[in-house]
């Protein structure tokens, strides 16, 4: 079943295209990687297929709702509710304990704290996170950090989560930790990952692949 399915999309920032009439589908329970080199559009594609940006031309549907043509405030809601984030640097709050920033979608969509904290703990047990519940996110390695940036993700059953450039800061062994995490997590949870990369290493966990290079993309790359 289809999940994510854009047709015809064009964005532009000004007088520079960044996408230029992009089709793709992403099936439910998918891991897919969008892979390109810097300035590629690939991540423009994933901001637009999160609802994040709106095309300039094109459609952009979520389990058959046309997520182009929503308001700002349903569009917000969809992201809280259906999707989760994984970025490059994390984007953790830094003021808050590893517990709290997991919990944190759970805690904005208003469920009372302490079952919202249970919840979070019983994530830290799942990505190995053991002794860093009280820890600030200064305090933690970028590999942790990142297992942290996971659980927040997947912590309200999202559909599906985006994920951009999420091994860009680790090393190879951090980066194949955490990829390793996120697709087994993300099977397990029958939960679609969208991908975005640069790197074939990294690309290679997921189902399939599709390169994006001067706002387009080429045929898709079948890898498990």
């Amino acid at each position: 079943m289809t999940l994510l399915d854009a047709h015809g999309l064009h964005k532009s920032f000004g007088p520079i295209p960044a996408l230029r009439g992009i089709d793709l589908e992403v099936a439910a329970g998918e891991v897919l990687a969008v892979m390109g080199p810097s300035g590629s559009g690939k991540s423009t594609l994933l901001y637009c297929l999160a609802g994040i940006l709106t095309p300039d031309a094109g459609e952009v549907t979520f389990d058959g709702r046309r997520v182009d043509l929503m308001p700002d405030a349903e569009r917000a809601r969809l992201r809280r509710t259906q999707c989760g984030f994984v970025f490059q640097f994390g984007q953790l709050v830094p003021e808050l304990p590893v517990r709290e920033n997991i919990a944190l979608p759970l805690l904005l969509a208003g469920q009372r704290r302490r079952p919202a904290l249970a919840t979070a703990a019983s994530w830290e047990e799942r990505l190995g996170l053991h002794g860093c519940a009280d820890r600030l996110p200064g305090e933690i390695s970028g590999g942790q950090a990142q297992r942290v940036a996971l659980a927040r993700a997947l912590i309200a059953s999202p559909r599906v989560v985006f994920a951009d450039e999420p091994t860009g800061s680790l090393d190879s062994v951090a980066a194949d930790e955490v990829m390793e995490l996120l697709v087994t997590t993300a099977k397990s949870c029958e939960v679609s990952v969208v991908l975005v990369t640069h790197e074939p290493r990294v690309a290679a966990y997921a189902d399939r692949q599709v390169t994006v290079r001067d706002g387009t993309t080429a045929p898709a790359a079948v890898t498990s």
